[in-house]
């Protein structure tokens, strides 16, 4: 295969060469377009502009001079204070699979990501708080739009991250089975729950995410913001919990 000259190009020779479902692959150029910016020393547009904007036009190249080490060290902190170090990780995480895919062609002699490392990540806020089972179940029967009865059916259900979760798309699931059709990890399965309630969310659509706002796919911030909220009141201590806490009460109690 001829070594390509543009970053872009080499980033869609990676995303088919390499291993990945559909989802993946959408996730990953997603980060890579991220990066493509960082590259090019100026920050990703947010919101609507990003949406629209074509990333710089870069030479693959630039990623083997001393410029491209210092840029993404820059922009691996920018991404931390803006998305937060979970998502600034997976983004590094994509790259790093990336440049050691291109390393193996041939095509990078050097490797500007082997002095980036994860940033550190603290636990969430009131993690030693425990929601019992008794709780769990007063949230789902809580009032709340179907987009998030459903999250919070699947998040319980399946013990799943929350962020793999966000990540679906319609065509993902087998919606008469109770699974997802995900091949690159073990199929996700959830209870009654969500089996009634997901066909509702979903009708009329056949592809796209799962969970959807005016604006796109939820974010884990929104969705978190939203839970929260919701949960003030069923919270004796007036906080509202996180979804990292319920996503831990379901998986005790498919522990039982």
């Amino acid at each position: 295969m001829s070594q390509p000259v543009e970053y872009a190009v080499a980033v869609e020779r990676f995303l088919s060469g390499a291993s990945l479902s559909t989802n993946s692959r959408r996730i990953y150029r997603i980060a890579l377009t991220t990066w493509a910016w960082a590259l090019a020393d100026r920050p990703p547009p947010a919101g609507e502009e990003r949406r629209n904007a074509a990333p710089p036009t870069l030479p693959l190249a630039l990623l083997d001079t001393g410029h491209a080490v210092d840029r993404l060290q820059k922009a691996l902190a920018a991404r931390s204070a803006t998305v937060g170090p979970r998502t600034a990780n997976r983004e590094l995480s994509v790259l790093v699979s990336a440049v050691g895919w291109w390393r193996a062609e041939g095509w990078l002699t050097g490797n500007p990501t082997a002095r980036l490392r994860p940033l550190s990540v603290s636990a969430p806020p009131d993690e030693g708080a425990r929601i019992t089972t008794r709780q769990a179940r007063d949230v789902l029967a809580l009032p709340a739009p179907l987009r998030e009865q459903t999250l919070w059916h699947l998040v319980y259900e399946t013990g799943a991250p929350v962020e793999r979760l966000l990540a679906l798309d319609v065509d993902d699931l087998d919606v008469l089975r109770s699974r997802t059709l995900q091949r690159t990890s073990p199929p996700l399965r959830w209870g009654a729950g969500t089996a009634r309630l997901l066909p509702l969310l979903v009708v009329g659509r056949l592809d796209g995410p799962l969970f959807v706002t005016s604006r796109g796919r939820l974010s884990y911030r929104r969705a978190a913001e939203i839970f929260k909220a919701a949960t003030r009141a069923a919270d004796p201590r007036g906080h509202g919990w996180t979804l990292h806490q319920f996503l831990l009460a379901g998986r005790q109690e498919g522990a039982r």
